[in-house]
């Protein structure tokens, strides 16, 4: 049990070292990456919704045919 607590705390500390070196972004490009992601979504949702209402109208057509 003491072996654990002990490599816990050797893992923790370690942690702690990686979070020191890590690069937080700044203002102004985490605005720019929020921005760049928002984009994304809004073409993502527009590519959806017309793939989804062209299968609609095939789904409609093929339908009315029969």
């Amino acid at each position: 049990m003491k072996d654990f607590f002990s490599r816990l705390r050797g893992y923790l500390a370690e942690v702690k070292g990686e979070a020191k070196r890590v690069s937080w972004p700044g203002r102004r490009e985490l605005y720019d990456s929020t921005l760049v992601v928002i984009a994304f979504i809004c073409i993502l949702a527009v590519t959806t919704l017309v793939c989804d209402k062209a299968i609609q109208l095939f789904i409609q057509l093929v339908h009315a045919g029969a």
